[in-house]
């Protein structure tokens, strides 16, 4: 009897997390181009915890990944990124690619999106080439971060102390260096998001 109260008090927990983590909504923001693991390997962390994750991109139906050398799968876009609103969210998630981040950050309207998300103090990951977008915002001064080694320069440049770190997190910023640090983002990731708001100083 002891036993069957102990196993219902922690299925009734499961099921409160779960229930909480359903109510996650996380935002990935792309253009066709992204580096296919460093979506599909975080999509697929945050949908196991429970969290609802939705695709956004200007793109009409679909978006195309690459995957090292060549252009791979396709994915379906969720939500519109005209029709999308940064209220709706509560995380941010840009992958990475070359591709991808240098299409967003010349279009005004994925500028906007990841801005609003950097003054909200939700959690905004990026990673690899990702925080390309984040610079293009103008509110890097002062964060610490990471990412690819070549936008080093960059990252210093718009004024945030870049680290050679595996992932780095900063606030509500998380951000990682390349595919091969993933299974520590995908960790700091699903925490930071489970956390949710911070303040911003």
């Amino acid at each position: 009897m002891f036993i069957v109260f102990i196993l219902t008090i922690i299925n009734l927990k499961i099921f409160l997390i779960m229930k909480d983590n359903n109510q996650k909504r996380v935002a990935i923001l792309t253009e066709n181009g992204f580096e296919e693991i460093e979506l599909t390997s975080p999509k697929k962390a945050m949908e196991k915890a429970g969290f609802k994750v939705e695709i956004v991109s200007s793109e009409k139906g679909n978006v195309k990944a690459w995957n090292t050398d060549h252009w791979s799968i396709t994915l379906p876009v969720d939500v519109k990124l005209s029709d999308a609103d940064p209220d709706d969210y509560d995380a941010l998630l840009i992958p990475g690619g070359v591709i991808n981040p240098d299409k967003m950050r010349i279009q005004k309207e994925y500028v906007n999106f990841a801005k609003d998300f950097m003054q909200s103090g939700k959690p905004v990951a990026a990673i690899c080439h990702g925080p390309q977008l984040l610079i293009e915002t103008g509110l890097l001064e002062g964060r610490k971060m990471t990412s690819y080694p070549s936008l080093k320069t960059d990252i210093k440049n718009a004024g945030a102390e870049w680290l050679d770190k595996e992932v780095v997190v900063d606030h509500n910023l998380i951000t990682s260096r390349s595919p091969k640090d993933l299974e520590a983002f995908n960790k700091k990731l699903l925490e930071e998001i489970k956390e949710s708001v911070h303040l911003l100083a």
